[in-house]
């Protein structure tokens, strides 16, 4: 059910003399209310009607009673006048107007054409007409003198040329209904709608966009009153259906006749979800017991309260209309009395005061009133544009002026739709493309008190010319009365997934566990969305959301880390003791006999060992990648090269000791020095060529462990890494084959063989431990790494300098022999 609206009328017959007249077959004579003015606009309203009908040979028409529009052609009167004493307006151009009364059946279309057709001249005849309540009507009659109601099938600019609207378009309150749901999770819906062209239009439009939101409609049926079985099978469906929420898209007549038919049925607990054309009525709330309306909600719209207009309603006097059969018939329903004598009512005087009386028609607060308000102040606004002259010019669309005697009804519809105004503390009258009006609700909600009294209460709005997602919202600190849900399945408990049920509507879906590494998600959408981890997240325990997997790598505070640290300094601690001790007995012969620059040189090389280690405990970043691997290849290169140059020595002493042998002169400490140096830089190559190619970098390793991060240094470059291990792993084979050759030379202080041991401990580590890199797991590589380190640099410095250390500390009396009494000494024991 659609309220007021405004049409413009297109001449039925075009450029006729005023000679030229056609005459109504049938009923006429629909004129209520009239008065003359410069431009005369009209209204159609479905009044009291007692006329006769005509018999022309045609089938007799029956005579109609209507109740309730004579507040709004009341308000119409109201508003020309008060256009008529605005001086700002129309310039001095009187407004007048002819109401018409329309009720059901064919009367609106014959009032229409009268209305059209009647006057003395075309300058006397309607320019404009104020429209029916009706969307059914409008729709029936539009296509001859263009009507509006609320039904959205209206704004189809094609079939309803002429069409504009004071009142919402339907599809606006469907949207608002949609949002509305949406915002309470109701999911699982029924409706219930009339027979009428508003409501299954509606309900059409509603059932199109919620499935857009994903609301599912577990029912649709369509009232009608006649239908003899209807009771039987609204109250069955209601008491069978899982939805807890109702829309009820019907007009005020059919909700009357439904409440009627469902009251006392005992049905369930209901949300009833209205539509504008009743949710406001609280009249509805005598038909209904407390436990059908407790709590429904809807939206209806603004409420305006008109200035000076309840005065104007209020003064109305039977002597204002004494020819209309129409107000007489008021009067004796307003003050149940009658003009005619009766034994059973008493004789109405005409004198009644009407404010002390409570009916519809001293209902100024009505919400549609407005709508006739701002309807005929549109066609006034239009027609001031249209009759704007400067310099013989109109300025709003420059062509030539328009006398007031001239006007036709296509030069208003042009200017209806420039119509932009303010009116009634900042409401904004303008009109789209399609002739609709800014979209404006109050949502309401009925709430009984204790008393089974009965409060509808304003609980939010919704306004379409907002930005979208601003268009709704609640009041705050409102009480608000709604069932908890409405949906047909619950939500999927965690660590479950949604999955469509092909047989069902999508809010009734089934409910799966999530396969291993997905997680079921909460977003409220029917559609199932199936989602996995990404890489880095972990899966909770009830696979209901994605948290950060914790990370792992070989720090300073674990015990591992601790354990390490503590053999790395305990093994530079040693080095440097060692160092000290051959320090402080430079002179004596057993540090002479073995090179003492290259024994300190190892020294050095062997402690820089131990501290590279230190460098693959703690987080990785990019430079401890690059330094951990480049300090570790030259580190032990170069402590290599020392024990290469030491076993060289040796063998170039054991030829120095045979006739005519020169050497010792070409191995002597210079050679020995450059031999270090370029073994060194060869190192030093191979790893600069790493870092410039592709450098070892800081990597987060997601594949070896599913609920951890492991973060390490990857290689980079493969090639580079195992090409730095197998020059390493070459000085080494070169030494240990050196040092075995050399290992029984004659030489008291030869130390070839405890070279040879080291090499041989080294090597051993060094076969151990590519196996073991390779299958450790996460932290685990990089302390199989460090204890290699550990392990080889131990066993170098064990095997190498602890003898001689024993003997300097242990036996002091070999210190003061020579080389000479040494060699006996060692021969003879």
């Amino acid at each position: 059910m659609g309220w007021i609206s405004i049409i413009l009328i297109t001449l039925l017959v075009k450029g006729k003399s005023e000679e030229q007249s056609c005459k109504l077959i049938g009923q006429t004579g629909f004129l209520e209310f009239s008065k003359d003015g410069d431009l005369i606009i009209g209204g159609i309203f479905s009044l009291d009607s007692t006329h006769v009908t005509e018999n022309y040979g045609y089938h007799a028409h029956p005579s109609v009673f209507c109740t309730g529009e004579l507040l709004f052609s009341r308000a119409a009167i109201f508003t020309v006048e008060e256009i008529n004493k605005n001086p700002n307006l129309l310039n001095g151009v009187t407004l007048g107007y002819r109401i018409y009364n329309g009720c059901w059946g064919d009367s609106p279309m014959r009032a229409s054409i009268e209305a059209v057709t009647s006057g003395e001249s075309c300058s006397k005849r309607v320019k404009a007409l104020i429209g029916h309540s009706s969307s059914g009507v409008s729709k029936d009659i539009n296509l001859i003198i263009s009507h509006l109601s609320t039904c959205a099938c209206l704004s189809d600019r094609r079939l309803y040329p002429t069409f504009f609207r004071t009142v919402p378009s339907d599809k606006f309150q469907i949207s608002a209904l949609v949002q509305l749901m949406k915002h309470f999770g109701w999911q699982w819906v029924g409706i219930i709608h009339s027979v009428e062209v508003y409501a299954s239009d509606g309900a059409a439009e509603f059932i199109k966009q919620g499935k857009a939101e994903d609301i599912c409609v577990e029912y649709v049926i369509s009232f009608d009153m006649y239908d003899t079985k209807i009771e039987h099978k609204v109250t069955e469906k209601l008491k069978a259906s899982t939805s807890s929420v109702v829309l009820l898209y019907m007009s005020l007549f059919y909700m009357r006749e439904l409440f009627k038919l469902i009251d006392g049925n005992k049905l369930p607990r209901k949300q009833w979800i209205g539509s504008e054309a009743w949710i406001s009525k609280l009249d509805l709330a005598s038909l209904g017991s407390k436990n059908i309306l407790h709590g429904a909600m809807g939206f209806a719209l603004p409420q305006s309260i008109i200035p000076g207009l309840l005065e104007f309603i209020l003064s109305l006097k039977l002597s204002d209309e004494p020819e209309s059969v129409m107000i007489k018939a008021f009067w004796e329903d307003f003050f149940e009395c009658s003009f005619s004598p009766s034994n059973t009512t008493k004789l109405c005087t005409g004198d009644e005061d009407l404010r002390t009386i409570s009916s519809a028609y001293t209902n100024t607060a009505l919400r549609s009133v407005r709508n006739v308000y701002t309807a005929v102040y549109s066609i006034a606004h239009a027609l001031h544009a249209l009759m704007q002259c400067e310099n013989g010019l109109n300025p709003t669309t420059g062509k030539h002026c328009v006398n007031k005697t001239d006007i036709q009804p296509k030069q208003i519809l042009e200017h209806m739709k420039l119509v932009d105004f303010t009116i009634l503390n900042g409401y904004k009258v303008s009109f789209d493309e399609n002739g609709d009006s800014v979209a404006q609700y109050d949502l309401l909600n009925w709430q009984y008190k204790e008393d089974d009294s009965v409060n509808v209460i304003t609980i939010g709005h919704y306004d379409n010319s907002l930005p979208e997602g601003q268009r709704f919202r609640f009041r705050p600190n409102t009480t608000i009365v709604w069932p908890p849900k409405s949906v047909c399945r619950d939500a999927c408990p965690a660590g479950s997934r949604k999955a469509i049920n092909k047989r069902a509507p999508v809010c009734c879906f089934d409910c799966f566990e999530c396969p291993e590494g997905g997680i079921s998600n909460e977003t409220g959408r029917i559609l199932f969305l199936k989602l996995t981890c990404i890489i880095g997240l972990n899966v909770t325990e009830i696979s209901d959301k994605c948290i950060p997997k914790p990370t792992e790598f070989l720090s300073f505070t674990e015990i591992m880390g601790n354990v390490l640290t503590a053999f790395c300094c305990f093994g530079v601690f040693l080095s440097i003791l060692i160092f000290i001790i051959f320090l402080v007995h430079r002179e004596t012969p057993i540090v002479r006999a073995n090179n003492s620059e290259l024994s300190f040189l190892l020294l050095l090389s062997l402690k820089l060992c131990f501290l590279c280690s230190l460098t693959f405990i703690g987080r990785p970043s990019d430079w401890s990648c690059m330094l951990r691997h480049t300090a570790f290849g030259i580190t032990f290169v170069l402590c290599i090269s020392c024990i290469l140059g030491k076993t060289i020595v040796v063998l170039m002493a054991f030829k120095a000791t045979l006739p005519s042998s020169s050497a010792m002169k070409w191995f002597g400490p210079t050679q020995q020095r450059f031999s270090v140096l370029a073994f060194t830089l060869i190192q030093v190559l191979i790893c600069i060529l790493w870092l410039t190619i592709n450098p070892p970098f800081p990597n987060r390793n997601v594949q070896s462990f599913k609920d951890k991060i492991v973060l390490e240094c990857a290689l980079g470059s493969p090639i580079g890494f195992w090409a730095v291990l197998g020059y390493i792993g070459l000085l080494a084979m070169l030494c240990f084959i050196l040092a075995f050759l050399a290992r029984k030379l004659p030489d008291s202080f030869n130390e070839a063989k405890f070279i040879t041991f080291s090499m041989v401990i080294f090597c051993a580590v060094w076969i151990t431990f590519i196996p073991a890199y390779v299958s450790s797991p996460g932290k685990a590589t990089v302390a199989v790494e460090i204890f290699a380190i550990l392990a080889s640099t131990f066993g170098l410095l064990l095997c190498i300098f602890v003898p001689k250390c024993y003997i300097i500390i242990f036996k002091p009396e070999y210190l003061m022999m020579d080389s000479h009494v040494y060699r006996k000494y060692k021969h003879e024991t």
